[in-house]
């Protein structure tokens, strides 16, 4: 009986211990989301991508993520000008119309992209010879054709892209040397007058690391609202990198709230490798530190007035997919999935960063 009574209490307490081990490991570390989770319905805004039309014909898992994680959707070059309007005489819309309709089925947001650049033109357009009514007509046809094309099914544009340069001066655009200044405002009119229904935004890079840059462009979106001028909201695009400053991301969202207008962080991406770096290797702590940095970058964001988050769009969806590593000539990884439309660290900082 005494051995018995020994085992027993033995056998309590070495329970005991087994029962307080498990207490102490509960959740030491925060669960990953769940393989059900749905990025868009995690946040209170909007989350979208930018869309390649080739990849989302080709690619099954490509076009399987884009369905699952976004409720907006923006075409990467499919309804830029040279994209839809090779020729004087011709429109190609094959591209966009299958982007707009895959989201009409699919239930997502469309935000076009973009009616006036002083890239991606066509040989016609850099080559056209004429007065300035030429030009403005030039203008105006494509800026109304295109609105009116896609009128009650796109629901924003980029109406005027990148017009200002790093140091705060418009840039010298093919459209600035034809029409002037205040070509910006007239873009802004006739896409209104086509679809008055649709949000007009204007979109630029460097808000996060050219305070004069950001001054000038808050300018004139000022000015243009106080003249009348249909402006509804300004896009930052927010090609990032994981060292940028909290402070400077800060006060890009911040003071672009300011205005009043609705905002839209438009192009997002967090690169790795700003440096160039060629034989650069990606690393768990690299990873860390760009979910560190797309956490920073939602929660600042998430706290502007309700009224005015448009939302957040990614530069494309997978680091396959990237423009960043063509473009640079190196290595990066700078978006929330992984070569493999794997999930990474960035995935959930997005979600805790909005919550």
């Amino acid at each position: 009986m005494y051995l018995i009574m020994r085992v027993n209490i033995v056998f309590i307490f070495l329970a005991s211990l087994l029962s307080c081990g498990k207490k102490e490991s509960v959740n030491p570390i925060p669960a990953s989301p769940a393989a059900d989770t749905i990025l868009f319905t995690k946040m209170p805004f909007p989350v979208g991508a930018a869309i390649n039309v080739n990849l989302m014909q080709s690619n099954p898992t490509y076009n399987a993520v884009v369905k699952k994680e976004f409720n907006s959707i923006t075409a990467e070059n499919a309804m830029k000008f040279a994209a839809l309007h090779p020729t004087e005489n011709s429109f190609t819309w094959s591209n966009a119309d299958y982007l707009v309709s895959f989201a009409q089925i699919n239930n997502k947001r469309v935000h076009g992209h973009n009616l006036v650049w002083h890239q991606s033109l066509p040989a016609w357009v850099t080559g056209f010879i004429g007065d300035s009514s030429a030009w403005e007509n030039l203008l105006k046809t494509h800026i109304q054709t295109v609105v009116t094309h896609f009128k009650g099914k796109v629901a924003s544009w980029d109406v005027v892209n990148e017009a200002f340069e790093d140091d705060g001066t418009l840039r010298n655009s093919i459209w600035r040397q034809k029409l002037g200044n205040d070509y910006i405002a007239r873009c802004f009119q006739y896409a209104k007058q086509a679809d008055p229904d649709a949000l007009l935004f204007y979109n630029d890079y460097g808000n996060e690391y050219s305070a004069v840059k950001r001054t000038a462009i808050l300018s004139l979106l000022n000015s243009l609202v106080a003249r009348g001028i249909p402006v509804n909201g300004i896009g930052m695009q927010m090609h990032t990198r994981y060292n940028q400053t909290d402070a400077n991301i800060s006060a890009a969202i911040n003071s672009a709230a300011s205005s009043g207008l609705k905002v839209h962080i438009s192009e997002l991406d967090v690169a790795l490798n700003p440096d160039n770096n060629v034989s650069l290797t990606l690393t768990s702590s690299l990873l860390a530190q760009q979910a560190a940095k797309y956490l920073f970058i939602v929660k600042t964001y998430n706290a502007i007035p309700s009224a005015q988050k448009f939302g957040i769009t990614t530069w494309n969806v997978s680091d396959a997919d990237s423009w960043i590593p063509g473009q640079y000539n190196r290595p990066d990884w700078p978006l929330l999935f992984d070569g493999n439309y794997l999930r990474k660290p960035a995935y959930k900082a997005m979600i805790e960063g909005a919550n």
